[in-house]
Formats: C-alpha cells, sequence, structure tokens
C-alpha cells in the first residue's frame, strides 16, 4: 500500500551570503549605471560569467525584496565586482538604490546562482537580447577563448547606449537602436534573430530580456531545428513586473 503522504523533497541549501561595500559608482552610458562592490573574502567568490546575485533591498512598502543582478566583472584577486544597473527611468527601489550608491553603503547578495552560462562544447554562440542582457552577454563574450566564434544582436533605447566590448574571440555585434524605452513584444529583436543564418556545427543561443519576446524567439528557433538543449532562455522583465 503506498504512502498517503510522500517524502517531502530536500530543501536545497541557502545561497552563500555576501556582504558587499560601495567602492564608486558611475554611469557607463545614459541608460546604465555601474557599481563597483568590495566584497568581504572575495576571493571564496566562484561564479562562471551570466550567472547573477541576489541583491537585498529594500521595498516601496518597507519591506526587504529581492532583486537579480548579472555581475557584470570580478577581480577576484582584489575582491571586488561590478554589476550594472539598466536605468528605466521607471524609478524603482533597485534604479533609485543604483543612482544614490556612494562609496561606503552596504548591500547584502546572495549567490552566484542561475543557469545561464556558456555550453563550452558549442561550435558557436549566438546571444539575443535588450540592454538588460547587455551585462551578462558581455560578460559571456569576453570569456570566451581567442578562435571562438560568437555573434550578438543587442537592442538598446538610443546610440549613445552602445558600449565597446573588450573580447578576444572572433565576434559579430549588431546594436539595434529603437530610440525610445523599452517594450514588451520587440518585433526588431524578433524579425533580427529570424534572419539569423545558423553556421556549421552545433551552436548555442542565450536569449534574455522581456518576456513576451523571449518566448517568441524561442518558440522561433525550435520551430527552425533548435534542439531545446541548444537554447538557454530566461525572460528577465515583463511591464509591471522585474524579474520576469
Amino acid at each position: 500500500m503506498p504512502d498517503a503522504f510522500p517524502a517531502a523533497r530536500p530543501m536545497k541549501p541557502p545561497l552563500p551570503l555576501w556582504p558587499m561595500t560601495v567602492v564608486e559608482s558611475h554611469d557607463v552610458t545614459p541608460h546604465m549605471r555601474r557599481v563597483t562592490f568590495a566584497l568581504e573574502n572575495g576571493q571564496a567568490f566562484d561564479h562562471k560569467p551570466g550567472q547573477d546575485l541576489v541583491l537585498i533591498m529594500t521595498g516601496d512598502d518597507g519591506q526587504p525584496g529581492r532583486r537579480h543582478y548579472t555581475v557584470r566583472s570580478l577581480d577576484k584577486a582584489a575582491g571586488r565586482l561590478d554589476i550594472d544597473f539598466v536605468l528605466h527611468g521607471h524609478g524603482g527601489p533597485a534604479e533609485r538604490w543604483a543612482l544614490a550608491a556612494k562609496p561606503g553603503d552596504t548591500l547584502e547578495g546572495r549567490g552566484p546562482r542561475g543557469r545561464t552560462m556558456i555550453n563550452p562544447a558549442a561550435a558557436w554562440h549566438l546571444f539575443v537580447g535588450d540592454e538588460t542582457f547587455l551585462p551578462g552577454s558581455f560578460a559571456m563574450i569576453e570569456s570566451l577563448p581567442k578562435g571562438a566564434k560568437a555573434f550578438a544582436f543587442i537592442e538598446v533605447a538610443d546610440k549613445a547606449d552602445q558600449q565597446p566590448l573588450n573580447a578576444v574571440c572572433d565576434v559579430e555585434l549588431e546594436w539595434l537602436v529603437r530610440n525610445g524605452p523599452a517594450e514588451p513584444g520587440s518585433q526588431r529583436l524578433i524579425d533580427r534573430l529570424a534572419l539569423f543564418a545558423p553556421r556549421p556545427g552545433r551552436g548555442h543561443a542565450y536569449v534574455i530580456g522581456e518576456t513576451s519576446t523571449v518566448r517568441t524567439q524561442r518558440q522561433g528557433l525550435i520551430a527552425r531545428g533548435f534542439e531545446k538543449s541548444q537554447i538557454s532562455a530566461e525572460g528577465y522583465w515583463r511591464p509591471g513586473r522585474q524579474g520576469g
């Protein structure tokens, strides 16, 4: 006779907690602000490019809230890391915090976490997304070795939001400028990905951004013959909600 109450699933251990202190902050572009943190015991921080930290911030209701932000870069020896905050102009808690951040301010982060990271077995890599994916995609592209092949289609609000990419791999980067705020269902990104001709070999696509856009793009790739295991897709935001 089967048990009336199935065994409970084992609980995942809590993510490591990292006290973080602001060293400096500045605007990288008109819509991107970089905050550099000193990380307590940073030599023990082990992450893969593309992963994020869960930042503990006070929400509009005065209660602690969670915001997921990708690690843009890490200097393990110095115990410092950079996190880029997109400035949407909505005045949300994370944006307000980043704009006001000054040396000595503290924050707690948990992680690293996330399954979006480089597939080392891929013959080539395709990165597609809006500015919310810019920090993560650039971190991953810059981690690729010399001789690796990458393609990137990144949508930004304005030409002034384009950033330099410091990569040693062979990368073709194309900026898609929308001249305005982000909107759901980016036809510009959807159409550009549909025009991409896959290269020989088994590649991997990393598709990140607004949820409905990502869903459409993922379905399009599968319809064109991509296997699900060849696609890392994640909705970072949708109207009225950050974090997908």
